[in-house]
This record gives structure tokens, C-alpha cells and sequence, in this order.
């Protein structure tokens, strides 16, 4: 199953609407990956990310 990328939040996810978001725009063109298991870390602050999971470094 292809992995896609909201274009909003930076989710990664599976399906081609984000349970997030609930939005439909999402990219199968992203690239790097962040995981995010404390969302009141330094990595999470800096790339703007409130809530634990798996983001795209960049969307396209």
C-alpha cells in the first residue's frame, strides 16, 4: 500500500484523506520522515508538529 503526505499537517498516512485534517489534499511526492513520540520536544517545536506520529519533511 502507498504511503501519501498531507499537504496541510505532514501526516503520513495510508489512505488518500487524512483522519486529521479530514482534508483530501494529500501527495503521494514527499520526502524524509520524522517520527514524533513527544510532541513537547525540541524537534516537534521547531517543525511546528503538536501531536505524536509519522510527518513528511517536505511535501510536494
Amino acid at each position: 500500500m502507498e504511503e501519501y503526505a498531507c499537504k496541510l499537517c505532514r501526516r503520513i498516512i495510508k489512505s488518500k484523506v487524512c483522519p486529521v485534517c479530514k482534508t483530501t489534499e494529500v501527495s503521494k511526492s514527499w520526502k524524509g520522515i520524522i517520527v514524533i513520540f513527544d510532541e513537547n520536544s525540541e524537534i516537534a517545536k521547531a517543525a511546528g508538529i503538536t501531536a505524536p506520529g509519522k510527518y513528511a519533511i517536505r511535501v510536494k
